[in-house]
């Protein structure tokens, strides 16, 4: 497609429009190239990550990257833990949200950059970040956390980090690996 071709297609569109496509796209992109792509984790993987911790009635649980809610949604109903999951894909997010009464639980999802939210009350953090946000992650994170904070990764390890406990990858099952770690 030529410049003109190009700009004779655009100009079917108002300015409006254009707006909105950008204002989805531009997070849509950041989050897949600055995140991770939206790969919903099985249910049975998300089980297999919540069973894995102490999770206790009460506790502050923050998924970064929660996609359409499914893992706070668990956490919520069946831990009955405050879960908070941060979505920055508007299409995702908003697919979250119209789903979330069919959930019925208590969890929350909310849009935004989890990197500029205050989580310095989290007793549990899970993430499914790829390695470049995961480094990110660790420096501007991981050191607002509270002692004794638990890290929950999903598929891939946090750098510089000894984890606590490792689940391994389950080929059978199609599993991916887990880290677990406590912050010190």
């Amino acid at each position: 497609m030529d410049l003109s071709s190009l700009a004779t297609y655009l100009s079917h569109f108002t300015v409006l429009e254009v707006t909105i496509y950008l204002l989805i796209l531009i997070p849509t992109v950041y989050t897949m190239v600055g995140g991770a792509p939206f790969v919903p984790t099985q249910m049975r993987q998300v089980h297999r990550m919540l069973d894995a911790v102490p999770l206790k009635k009460g506790m502050k649980l923050y998924d970064l990257g929660s996609g359409d809610g499914r893992l706070v949604h668990t956490a919520s109903k069946k831990y009955n833990v405050e879960a908070v999951g941060y979505e920055y894909s508007p299409l995702i997010w908003l697919w979250g949200k119209m789903i979330s009464p069919f959930w019925r639980s208590k969890a929350k999802l909310k849009f935004g950059n989890f990197y500029r939210q205050n989580l310095s009350d989290a007793d549990i953090i899970v993430c499914y970040l790829l390695p470049g946000p995961m480094k990110r992650m660790r420096k501007e994170i991981y050191p607002r956390l509270k002692k004794g904070a638990i890290i929950i990764s999903h598929a891939f390890h946090i750098p510089e980090l000894d984890p606590l406990k490792i689940l391994p990858k389950d080929k059978d099952l199609k599993l991916s690996p887990v880290w677990i770690y406590e912050k010190k």
